[in-house]
Formats: C-alpha cells, structure tokens, sequence
C-alpha cells in the first residue's frame, strides 16, 4: 500500500473545505493535540522491547495547521511515538489532508522517536503471521481518527509576526559512534553509556543548537516549533509508557504551545551525559527545557510576510548485497527459529523493499516563513545532514527507510550502518540533490 494507490482520494471532499476557505485573510495557524496513549500490553519499539504494562506519563500527538493566505493549508504533526512509516503513513496524511481540506504532501507527519512507545507500520504488520505483532492496529486507527478530528476542530488564529530563535544545548548531545584509528567503529556509545572508557570521549560530530519558530498574534504566541538532534530516551525498555525527557521539557513550557521535534538523531544520542539511571531523566527534561525557554527569548520578531511550501520527491536506493535481497529477507521472515524480533524487523524490511521496489517515492518538504526555512526529511538521518542544511530540520517523518547513514558511514560499519540500514550509500548524493530543491 503506497500514496499512488490513494490517487481518488487526495482531493478534498466539499465537506472539508472550512479550512481553505478560512485561508484569505492573510496567515491564520491553529494549535491541536490530543492523546495517543496506547492501552496496557501493546507492543513498544515495534515489540522490540517489553510491552507496555503501566504509564508513566501519556503520549501526545501535537500539531498546527498552517493556512496561507491563497494556498491550501498545511499541517504539521508530532507524534509521542517510536515511528510511523510505509503506508501506516500514507494512512495518516491522507486522514489529516481530508480533515483539514488540504492534500497529503502538504502534511508534515513526524514522530519523536520515544523507544517506550509504539509505532505503526501496516505494510509491514501484513507480512507477518497471525499472533506476531508490531504494534496494535485497531489503537493505531482509533489514533489516526482521534488526531485528524482535533486538527479538523482546531480553532485558527490570525497571525501577524515570525519569531526565529536558537539557543546552545547544555550536556544532551553526543556522536554514538567512536572510531578508532583505523577509521572504522570501534566503539557505540549510544543512548546511554556506562562502564566504558569510551563514554567519556569526546561530543564529537553534533549539532549544538535548538532551533525554534513561532507564530505570533500580535505579541502573543499561538504556537512555538522546536528541533533538536538528539535519541530522546533517558532509559527504557521497563515496560512504562513515556514520552521520556523530550516530552516532558516541552510539556513544561507555560508561555507557548510548544510542538517539538527530532532532528537528524541517527548517530546522535545522550550517551557521553548519561549512564541510564533514571534520576538522570529529570536532569536532561531541565537542560532541554531551558534550551526551549532560550530560543523563544532570542527571537527576532518579524511581521508576517509570506509563507512559502516546497515539495521534492525522491526514490531512496534499496540496500544493495545479497544479504539485502527479497530472496533473503523473504527466508528469514518464514525461519521459525529465528527470533520473533527478528522476523518483525525482516517484515518492515520487506514491506520498504517492496514498495520502493513498485516505485514508491517519499516526500521531502520546506516550509520558508520569517526569513527562516525548516525541512522535513524521512528516516532516522545521520546529523550530518541537518549540517549539510544549516537550517532547522525535522527527521523521523516515513520510517521505512528506518537508519540512513552518510556514503562514508557504510565504509566505517558500526550498528547504525548495519542491516537496520535499508537504504545503500548512494542516498547521501540523492537527498542532498532532492534538498537542493526546497531552497
């Protein structure tokens, strides 16, 4: 299942139209959120993890949908959630293009890449035998109509400044992996460290800054967007639902309504600053928050001037070798030896080999408002590409791809460049050249 496959359904039925109609009276924004909170016993990460037996704190989906004066609106969404890809996204932006009267490659659908969360994934949920799940589908569904109604119901807010801020991270981000002299990985510092001389080494290769943007109605913010590069976990794999430090440093935020998301994080995570222990939880929500509190207060406030959206679409390379092969992939997934989280990563393996496979292409976008530009790109990006950018960046939109490592990255190994990869290193050249068109 793949967007082309929607085709009937992209246009705006006459029922959802209030949103268009509502976008000639210069720039007009509307905040949503609703909860996303799966019920006990769902499989978390992809049931890569244990199952969620509690709740910490609940899952949010926020969101803002964007309508320019003269163009058909756009939505923004973040997702409390490991990742959504294949056609479990096209699923979500179809349902929130039709609720907010717009069509699905004007909807930024993110997620925040929480691990003691779920995902959702039914291209790939389709390959796998009965019994053996991903994730719970009539949860995901019931969330896809529960977000789409609160975007629809959302109350517009007519918006007459741009404010654009950064400010430094304090002790988050650190490069995962290490090389050796050799020049290749000899170490994964990952998103917690301990017991290792390695933890300690240098931040390496990151993206310092918090970037944020908000919309403003007079001198009164409506909605503020931040990103950052980083994993967001602390710690999990205990079995409680969290949205973990990242959510709860922008649910703190009390004078905006703060919608976060994750940079280019695939190489990046807390690991240098954190050795798992959950006090450490409370210390990271503190420094992120504080980052978000600073960009808003260096803002340059501009008035309203335009709003710009670009579209660039690409077709990512399949991992090339044998071992990447349907053939292969296809052995593994009916090998009933081989570990339930194994054959689950074989079937999303399969699902984005196959689509790409029937010539299905994933959207990169940019919206350019203030005098800022933000992009939206797929998969679990290495940080140098939100570098190669220079700009605000959200990642983790169709995660089917899941990791996508630079071309020297492939020569280096390490966990990131392994067969949770789906992609081969000739995708450094393709999504440079598909960013070069959103500028």
């Amino acid at each position: 299942m793949y967007l082309g496959e929607f085709q009937q359904m992209l246009l705006p039925r006459r029922g959802f139209l209030g949103f268009f109609a509502a976008a000639g009276r210069g720039l007009r924004a509307a905040p949503f959120q609703t909860d996303v909170t799966p019920p006990p016993q769902t499989p978390l990460c992809y049931g890569l993890v244990p199952d969620g037996a509690s709740v910490q704190d609940p899952l949010q989906a926020r969101g803002l949908v964007i309508l320019p004066e003269g163009q058909p609106p756009v939505v923004l969404c973040a997702v409390d959630w490991l990742g959504i890809g294949n056609g479990s996204r096209d699923r979500w932006r179809i349902a929130l293009a039709r609720a907010c009267g717009t069509t699905p490659e004007r909807v930024a659908l993110h997620t925040v890449h929480q691990h003691d969360a779920p995902g959702d994934d039914l291209s790939a949920q389709a390959l796998l035998p009965s019994g053996m799940l991903l994730y719970d589908e009539a949860f995901a569904a019931a969330a896809v109509r529960r977000v789409a109604a609160a975007a629809k119901a959302a109350r517009p807010r007519r918006i007459t400044h741009i404010g654009v801020g950064k400010a430094p991270v304090d002790r988050i981000a650190s490069n995962r992996r290490i090389l050796g002299r050799d020049g290749k990985i000899q170490f994964g510092r990952m998103t917690s460290c301990r017991n290792s001389p390695h933890c300690d080494a240098a931040e390496g290769v990151i993206d310092p800054l918090l970037r944020s943007i908000s919309f403003l109605a007079d001198k009164r913010r409506v909605a503020t967007l931040s990103y950052y590069a980083t994993h967001p976990m602390s710690y999990y794999g205990k079995g409680e639902i969290s949205s973990d430090f990242v959510g709860h440093a922008r649910n703190a935020q009390r004078d905006t309504f703060q919608i976060h998301f994750t940079g280019a994080a695939g190489n990046i995570g807390a690991g240098k600053y954190n050795d798992g222990a959950p006090e450490n939880r409370a210390a990271l929500t503190a420094r992120l928050g504080a980052a978000m509190t600073a960009a808003r207060q260096t803002e340059e406030i501009v008035p309203y001037d335009g709003f710009r959206w670009v579209v660039s679409r690409v077709e990512l390379p399949p991992r090339p070798g044998r071992e990447f092969s349907e053939e292969a992939i296809v052995r593994a997934l009916a090998d009933e030896k081989l570990e339930a989280r194994l054959r689950r990563n074989n079937a999303r393996y399969l699902a984005f080999l196959r689509l790409t496979k029937a010539g299905r292409q994933i959207d990169l976008s940019a919206f350019h408002t203030g005098g800022a530009k933000v992009l939206h790109m797929p998969g679990e990006l290495f940080v140098e590409y939100q570098l190669h950018a220079g700009t605000a960046m959200a990642a983790y939109g169709d995660y089917g791809p899941m990791y996508i490592g630079t071309r020297r990255a492939y020569d280096e190994g390490g966990y990131e460049t392994s067969a949770v990869s789906r992609v081969g290193p000739a995708v450094e050249e393709m999504l440079h050249e598909g960013m070069r068109r959103l500028y």
